[in-house]
């Protein structure tokens, strides 16, 4: 089993490769310039690779670009094979990196909730509070309840 350091680096090495071989080296249409690598993993055992990508369009363009993407594994893997220079190359997997999707729904959320700040602060915008302004005791004022 391989340490951590080199999975690592190979995973470093892995991302370089391929986003350079998809801008310059491969003349699928489908993986044009909105194709973004954002990650990538290593297994332990150098044998396996996650790719994870992001696709700028919308789903017609995030189905293409997979579809380019599995086309285009054994060029990608031979490439990385090439750069890396290890007895083994690991097999590629892509996957669409779910991160664009989450910020979206998490901006989504932030907006509701400052949505429903502004309407709480609205609604107590000149109200006072329930009871005294100091409702603490202090000491020689007259003891009502002996």
């Amino acid at each position: 089993m391989a340490d951590n350091a080199r999975a690592k680096k190979l995973a470093d090495l892995i991302r370089e490769v391929v986003a350079q071989k998809l801008q310059r080296g491969i003349k699928d249409p489908r993986l044009g310039t909105h194709v973004t690598i954002t990650d990538t993993r290593v297994t332990g055992d150098l044998r396996e690779a996650t790719v994870f990508y992001t696709v700028y369009g919308d789903d017609e363009d995030r189905a293409s670009a997979a579809a380019g993407l599995e086309s285009a594994k054994g060029l990608l893997r031979s490439a990385v094979g090439k750069a890396a220079g290890t007895k083994f190359t690991p097999t590629l997997t892509f996957v669409a990196d779910a991160l664009p999707e989450n910020a979206r729904t998490i901006e989504d959320l932030l907006d509701r909730a400052r949505a429903s700040d502004a309407q709480v602060r609205q609604a107590s915008s000149g109200k006072d509070y329930a009871g005294e302004a100091d409702p603490y005791r202090k000491p020689g004022d007259e003891d009502t309840t002996a």
